[in-house]
Parts: C-alpha cells; structure tokens; sequence
C-alpha cells in the first residue's frame, strides 16, 4: 500500500497524534485524515524497518527543496485505511473560499475507478489566497491538479476573483465549474451590469432579463473574441482559452434534472452510490414567463442584494452529519426560502404560524454545521437561525480592505442564541487567525540612519581592504533587517477543518503557536442520529 491516513480512536478521540524521529521523539502532530505516504525500503534509515507497533512514512517529500524531507514513523494503531470527509473553510480574507475532499481513497486510473476522491472549491476569496493553499495541500501528494469542480455562489468578487489564479495555471483543471446563473457583463453600477431587468406579470415583482443556464451561453457570452474585460470575464475567459474547465453549468431549484422530487449536484445525488449527497436548495428559479424561460427575482430592487440572495445554496449529508454552505444570504432571500420551504404564499403574520413555518422549513435546512451567510453580516433572519440550528458556525470574513464590520457583535449573539444545545461553537477565519505584533517605526528609523552613515561614508579616505570588508559587514546586517520588513503580518492563518465518517465530527484549527508538537485544537463530537451532537470531552487532554 503507497499511502495510509491517519486515524481516529473513537474510544479516546481527544488523544493526540504524532510523528516521530528514529530517535522516538515526536516531532510533530498531525490530525484525523490526514495522507500519510509509505515509506519504501530504501527512504528507511539504516537499520529501520517497519514492525507490528509503527509505520514509517514519507514527509514533505515533494518538497523542491530536498533537505525538507524526512522520514518518520507513526503508531499503527493510529492509521487507517479509510478517509474522513473533509471541508476547509480555508482563510482567503475577505470573501469566501472552502475546499471538499471527498472520502474515497483512490487519486484516478482505470484501477480507482469509482473510489477517486472528489475535489470541490466552493468560492475562492479575492485574491491569491485560494491558490496558495491549493498548491501547498495537494502538491503534497498529487502530481496533477484535475479537480472535480468549482463552484462560484455569486459573482461577486470576494467570492469568485480568486479563481482567476487558479484558472490562470495550466496545472489546474475542472471537470465543471457551477454558479448561480447570474453572469457579470460588465462594470455598471446597476442591474445593467447582470443584464437588466423586466417586470414580472401583474407588475408587482422585478425579474432578471438574463441567466446563464448551460455551457454554451456561458462560453458565448464570454467568448474572448467579445472583449469583456471585467474581473468575472477575465475568470470565465481564462477559463475558456486555458481549456482547463470542461463545462459550466448553472445549479438551481427548479432547474435541471431532479431526483425523489429534489435537485443535486450532479453524480451526488442518493442514486450515485456514494455515502454522501449534496443537495442544492438554491437559487430558487421562477417561470412567470414561460417553461422555457427560467429566472430569478429581484429583492429589495437592489443589485447586491439580488446577486447575494441568489448564491448557491447546499446541504451535504453524510450519515449522521449535514452541513449548510449558506452563501450571502440575506434578510428579503432567506424569507423567500422559508416561505417556499414551508409551502407559502406570504410571510406569516403571527408568531405561531412562524413557529410552523421554521419547523416545516427545518426539515429540508436543518444542519449541524453552518457556513454562516455574508461573512457574519447582521442582515439575517432569526426565522432562518432557528430552522438550520446548527451546532457549530463557521464564518469566513477579513475586513483588510473592505468598509466593513465583520462579523458585526450582535449576529454572534444571535448564532449563539440559535445555535443548538448550550454552547454552540462559533468559528471565524478572521478570529482563528493569529497575526505578529509588528511596530515597524523604530526598525525603519535605525535602517534610515545606517543606509545614510554607508552613504556619506567618505570611501576614498579610507581606500584599504579592512574598510570595504567592513562597509560589507555592515550593508549585510542592513539587507538582513530590510527582510524583516518583508514578513508577513499572519502568523498562523486561520482556516477552519472541518472532519466527519458520518459517526464522528471534528471541528479544527491551527493555535497560535508555530509549535509542530502542538499544532491542532480541535472539538470532537459523536452525532448520535437523532439531531443531536454529543460533545466528548476528556479533561487530562486539556482541551
């Protein structure tokens, strides 16, 4: 066997696990799930071998650098065969970004064929960051990128500018990339941008005039020869000329292929065969004008509460564990969802037929963990809260270049208020994130004054060998501090881990020491399959 995962003890879940030296000593800590490549004879040192009681495995080992790699061992009995599924709500700053490894083993080829594990990134922030993590996770043991999908909730940019670094590489490639139907054409300030607006029948709502629904309007409407040059075309265009993505396709409620009566990522649906499903909930796609014609609302006659409003909405389900990715929902959306989901017409006028409303709703939302809408914005409703009841939220915000607030104070006292049992745990990307007290001030005032000394230096009065290998000792130290200047404030990023075989559920994130030996904070729960979560606890681990 090339590779092994490392395991969870379900009797002891809380108790840590290492890697080792030859010496016995633990070198570092990895976590439930993660690939363990097997060491072959000849990486072993002299004298080791593999035994009943310990395993040797290969790490870093695609490393450029070869004097990174090293060969450890692990306890056996701290491996397994079989995978978690895994979700990382990966800290892209501000905007959203999350990367699904599926639980199969397999990496591709005839012999793996239906045990492949499936790659999904779920939105790619604004920036680099996606692409980052990307390379540095599956460089590690994948020679090559053929990801199973994208999937872009919204376009808006801090969801899904990030893709054009990844769509720029000719390494990576999608078998699909699926977004909500709302393409942007341009850069205008109103609904022109997506396509314009027509009035519904009757007058009283606004629908859109444009939607992307298949491959080939996509590849039409962006086809390089046209000149879009807005941050979303350069995606779909690099996209389209890298010939990295096989086919884009819109995702929706009442569009597409259905199965029991309910829409789903294609090839994860219950008759794929797999232990897992993704549902898709939304965008909820409308026909005032005809079969043929699909569309979506307009709310609040606003542009970003449409393109919010309208994000891809899923549920994943595997055993007993569910997760709603919950895109920019806002307050005018998730109303419409609950009203749609609880079979109404109109938002109920008494507590008591919301109460109903949230309990019928709830049999299609509920999930015990939650990527909460809008990065922790307070536009939200409390109705929405109380049918997902999640026992753990996770929030993806950054607020580095954005006038923003968030997540704003008083929605985490609402997600913890709605949050199921006594302490619903509340994740940030942003407050996970642990960043370097820098005061650069004193530093550039000292490397001013000693790049000004070199400079007024009067070299010719001092024209012998002991004053330039001096003068060299000193613009060494100054290039020395001058990197100093260059580290980047994120000490340990913040991106949230998220592991689950159906019985068991970890919820992860890296402290804020660079430690190796102690790396993980995590919370371990059992989902007992009745809605609840068992929160397992062990006070000598000091967690």
């Amino acid at each position: 066997m090339d590779h092994v995962f490392v395991g969870l003890d379900k009797e002891k879940p809380y108790e840590k696990v290492f890697l080792y030296n030859r010496s016995g000593n633990a070198v570092r800590q990895v976590l439930w799930g993660d690939w363990l490549s097997c060491a072959k004879d000849e990486d072993l040192p002299a004298g080791a071998s593999n035994s009943d009681d310990w395993l040797w495995v290969r790490w870093a080992w695609s490393a450029k650098d070869p004097a990174r790699r090293q060969v450890l061992k692990v306890k056996k009995k701290y491996t397994s065969e079989t995978r978690p599924l895994e979700i990382i709500f990966v800290d892209v700053g501000i905007g959203d970004g999350a990367v699904l490894i599926s639980p199969e083993r397999g990496l591709g080829g005839a012999a793996d064929e239906g045990r492949d594990e499936k790659i999904i990134v779920i939105d790619a922030g604004k920036s680099k960051h996606m692409r980052k993590f990307l390379d540095g996770r599956f460089n590690a043991y994948r020679k090559g990128f053929d990801f199973h999908a994208a999937i872009v909730t919204h376009p808006d940019a801090d969801h899904y500018n990030g893709f054009n670094s990844i769509m720029s590489s000719s390494k990576i490639t999608f078998d699909r990339v699926y977004h909500n139907g709302i393409a942007e054409l341009n850069s205008e300030d109103d609904f022109r941008r997506i396509g314009g607006l027509r009035p519904g029948p009757g007058g009283n709502t606004d629908y859109l005039q444009t939607i992307v629904a298949d491959d080939a309007t996509m590849r039409q409407t962006f086809d390089p020869a046209h000149g879009r040059t807005n941050w979303y075309a350069n995606m779909i265009k690099k996209g389209i000329t890298k010939q990295s993505v096989s086919e884009y396709r819109m995702l929706g409620v009442n569009i597409g292929p259905t199965e029991g009566g309910r829409h789903w990522v294609p090839g994860f649906s219950p008759a794929s065969g797999r232990p897992y499903t993704i549902e898709v909930l939304g965008p909820w796609v409308e026909y005032p004008f005809g079969p043929d014609d699909p569309t979506l609302r307009v709310f609040d006659n606003s542009l970003s509460h449409t393109k919010n409003g309208h994000s891809v909405l899923l549920r994943l389900k595997f055993g007993n564990f569910s997760v709603l990715f919950g895109g920019d929902l806002n307050t005018a959306s998730e109303m419409f969802l609950l009203q749609k989901y609880a079979g109404l017409d109109a938002w109920p006028s008494t507590e008591e037929k919301r109460n109903e409303m949230v309990a019928t709703a709830g049999e299609r939302l509920s999930s015990d963990v939650m990527k909460s809408c809008h990065h922790g914005a307070s536009d939200v409703t409390d109705e929405f809260l109380a049918a997902v009841r999640p026992a753990a939220f996770v929030i993806s915000s950054g607020d580095q270049d954005a006038n923003y607030v968030h997540p704003r104070p008083d929605l985490l006292g609402r997600l913890g208020k709605f949050g199921m049992g006594e302490s619903p745990v509340l994740l940030s990307t942003e407050l996970q994130r642990s960043t370097r007290d820098i005061d650069n001030s004193k530093l550039v005032k000292s490397l001013t004054k000693q790049v000004k000394d070199l400079a007024d230096c009067d070299a010719a009065a001092h024209a012998d060998a002991d004053f330039e290998t001096e003068r060299t000792k000193a613009l060494g130290k100054v290039l020395e501090k001058f990197a100093d200047l260059a580290l980047p404030s994120v000490a340990v990023d913040g991106a949230i881990y998220i592991k689950t075989d159906g019985d068991m559920l970890m919820a992860a994130f890296k402290k804020e020491t660079t430690d190796p030996k102690s790396k993980w904070f995590y919370y371990v729960y059992r989902l007992t399959g009745d809605g609840a979560l068992e929160l397992i606890r062990d006070d000598d681990a000091g967690h």
